[in-house]
């Protein structure tokens, strides 16, 4: 009995050791170079082995059949092998770089990005609005960045060659129809917006996403908050006016709410304008804006709505007539911009918005009248998709409307009406692929139809990046972008194309221990620009799309917040290099509102003995060419060099209240953007001129500002 007790035993050892199979193969990255330490392992067994220094492996098992074989490893993608068990031998592996998010290669070429939490960051929202001589409008420190040019008589942006038509606003993805408030001719405006709804700017000068559409330059994407962290009060009171600001919240739900008033009749009554203006009424306006939020467990909705009434009478100077030209001006706008989010199962996302804004102008011009009103809207819906870290697709399709309705009425009382009403349907797609932690691409396309020129184009939009190395990397980017013509010609003449622009980008950025450096070649080819035969568009010029041009230039950018304690400062220089032929020009020429070089330094120092932020920003600007008609030749001259030194003061009286000044051109420099020149020459043959200067070299600003928070600690420093 025993021996056949022992016979069974042996036959069962025998048995399990035959049934035993041997896994064995290498582990190498895609260059093949051997990877130590990689986790080879049945799914489902305890059975597996590490690689070796040789990037070897070989273990045992007892499993038969088809069988999951796992090889996973830090910093690498999991690889998965199935089969039966027999066919796991002599393998070779090849893992595949993870791709991580956060140390990975960006997209960066044309962008410029301002968010707290964007790792391609140049500018984070608090520098938007505590920048010297930028008086807390984002539009104005955005001028500081490579690539924009300040057209002071304007105070819209104008980038790369393009005219301020050129760049379209977003909020929350939503197109603003109407981002500036409205002035009268040579007074520079400002953005309609506070800045402390915001979380983050994004700010393209080129190549920019085929989600984005009806803009030859650039666009400027502003993101709301989704969640604010507290309820608060700010109180302003300044000396153009005042303002109060609050934010309640009710668990996943919140309200902002600010409203704001301004007056410059103080101001005048005190440091009176003296250059070519008189002021009858000076400018006024109240204005409010509110966010509403509700954040769900895998959604998000916003709603945003801004009002603004605004009016003046001025006198203006004008070369061709004896007394000055009154100009009067109001203006109302209302905008309502509403989005909602939802994440689904499976890494997919469902986008959805609408805005609408009204916006009126009465305007009078010495005895003649113009009243205009448009009502403009744009619904869009956007899907996307998460495929994997290394690709993700989002498309889309939106649609606006704009219905402009004009009536100018002349001193007899007689009326002149233009308008349009345009429909404009556009879809795009558009996918990220990352092929590693080195290299990357964004390709998509968009097209677009407009009912108003009965025409449909397809627009592409290509982007490329490498990284190099751990804190640098290269960007290519190309791209068509193609847009309607302006109201003020579409109004008079539908029978036109969309005007045309490529956009070739060489981008280079290097960010390390708060130092970032940013280098962008560009070259921009304009095609199809509108083309007028009178001084002005007006119902009786013949238009046609006939013009075009260039831009082509380099950006340089560097910012450095860490070598000097409690100093932050950045540096930018742009070369710029454009001719157009377009509106009323006789020939390709660089227009007036393009100089060559541009400069800007900020800098921000942290004073502890003082308790204050001290700021000094300097702007400069190569001559801008004008046209004399008293010598030969278009465009031919130039203005003197434009130079602004502003500065601000923030002081905190304590943690939450800060007494603010600010002055911009602190030296009082006359700057000269254009000249006027009279219709007729005089008895001696020569046409006369007034040289366009701002109403006031410099402007000065006092400013008090309160804030009332459940911790005691928050202020609107990052405000001002």
């Amino acid at each position: 009995m025993k021996i056949i007790i022992n016979l069974v035993t042996f036959l069962l050892y025998t048995g399990a050791v035959f049934s035993q199979q041997t896994i064995m193969g290498k582990v190498t990255d895609a260059k093949n170079n051997p990877i130590t330490g990689a986790n080879i392992y049945l799914e489902g067994t305890y059975d597996g082995a590490s690689s070796d220094e040789n990037g070897n492996f070989s273990f045992e098992t007892t499993e038969e059949g088809l069988q999951t074989l796992v090889v996973s490893m830090l910093s690498y993608e999991s690889h998965y092998e199935a089969g039966d068990v027999s066919y796991f031998r002599d393998l070779h592996i090849k893992l595949v770089e993870s791709v991580n998010s956060l140390t990975g290669v960006t997209l960066t070429a044309g962008t410029f990005e301002a968010g707290d939490n964007s790792k391609v960051s140049v500018l984070k929202p608090l520098d938007i609005v505590t920048t010297a001589g930028a008086a807390g409008d984002f539009v104005a420190a955005l001028q500081t960045l490579p690539g924009t040019t300040t057209v002071n008589e304007d105070g819209r942006l104008f980038v790369r060659g393009g005219t301020a038509g050129e760049t379209q606003v977003f909020i929350d993805g939503l197109r603003v129809f109407q981002p500036f408030n409205a002035t009268a001719n040579n007074t520079p405006t400002r953005g309609r917006f506070s800045p402390f709804l915001f979380k983050g700017i994004s700010f393209s000068t080129g190549g920019y996403s085929a989600e984005y559409g009806q803009a030859l330059s650039s666009v400027l994407l502003l993101n709301t908050t989704d969640v604010p962290l507290q309820e608060k009060t700010d109180i302003s009171i300044m000396s153009v006016g005042g303002g109060l600001g609050h934010t309640e919240i009710w668990g996943d739900r919140s309200l902002s709410i600010n409203t704001s008033y301004m007056n410059l009749a103080p101001y005048e009554a005190l440091i009176p304008s003296t250059q070519g203006v008189r002021w009858n009424s000076p400018y006024e306006s109240i204005s409010g804006e509110t966010v509403f939020r509700s954040k769900g467990e895998k959604s998000m909705f916003k709603l945003y709505t801004g009002f603004n009434h605004a009016n003046l009478d001025i006198d203006q100077e004008d070369i061709n007539f004896d007394d000055y030209i009154r100009f009067r001006l109001k203006n109302n706008n209302l905008y309502f911009n509403s989005s909602y989010k939802y994440y689904f199962e499976n890494d997919w996302s469902l986008t959805s918005g609408a805005s609408i804004a009204w916006d009126t102008n009465d305007i009078g011009i010495q005895e003649n009248r113009v009243d205009a009103k448009e009502t403009s809207s744009h619904i869009k819906v956007k899907a996307r998709k998460n495929f994997s870290n290394r690709f993700d697709l989002s498309f889309g399709t939106e649609y606006f409307n704009t219905k402009y309705d004009e009536t100018y009425t002349d001193l007899n009382n007689d009326e002149f009406y233009s308008g349009y009403n345009d429909g404009l349907w556009a879809a795009f797609v558009e996918s990220d692929i990352f092929l590693s932690n080195k290299f990357a691409m964004k390709l998509g396309v968009r097209g677009t139809q407009s009912s108003l020129l009965d025409e449909f184009k397809v627009s592409p939009r290509v982007s490329l990046a490498y990284k190099p190395g751990e804190d640098g990397q290269f960007s290519l980017a190309y791209g068509d972008f193609f847009q309607r013509p302006l109201t003020e010609v579409v109004k008079f003449d539908q029978d036109l194309q969309m005007e045309k622009a490529s956009h070739y980008i060489l981008n280079y950025q290097y960010i390390n221990n708060g130092k970032t450096f940013r280098t962008e070649l560009y070259y921009k080819d304009y095609d199809r620009l509108v083309k007028y035969d009178t001084e002005v568009p007006q119902f009786n010029a013949d238009y046609n799309n006939f013009g075009g041009g260039y831009a082509k230039g380099i950006d340089l950018f560097w910012r450095d917040s860490k070598s000097i304690e409690n100093l932050d400062y950045w540096f930018s220089y742009s070369f710029l290099d454009t001719e157009r032929d377009y509106q009323n020009f006789p020939q390709k020429a660089t227009p007036n509102f393009a100089p060559k070089h541009n400069v800007s330094l900020v800098t921000k120092y942290w004073v502890d003995k003082l308790r204050s932020q001290v700021g000094l920003s300097y702007s400069y600007g190569s001559g801008r060419p004008y046209h004399n008609p008293n010598a030969l030749g278009f465009m031919q001259e130039r203005t003197k060099s434009y130079n602004n030194l502003s500065f601000n003061w923030a002081y905190l009286i304590d943690q939450q209240k800060i007494l603010y000044f600010s002055v911009s051109n602190l030296l009082g420099i006359n700057n000269v953007s254009d000249y006027q020149y009279a219709n007729t020459p005089n008895g001696d043959g020569v046409y006369d001129r007034r040289a366009i200067t701002p109403p006031a070299d410099s402007f000065f600003f006092v400013g008090f500002f309160w804030t009332i928070s459940s911790d005691g600690k928050s202020n609107q420093l990052d405000n001002l």
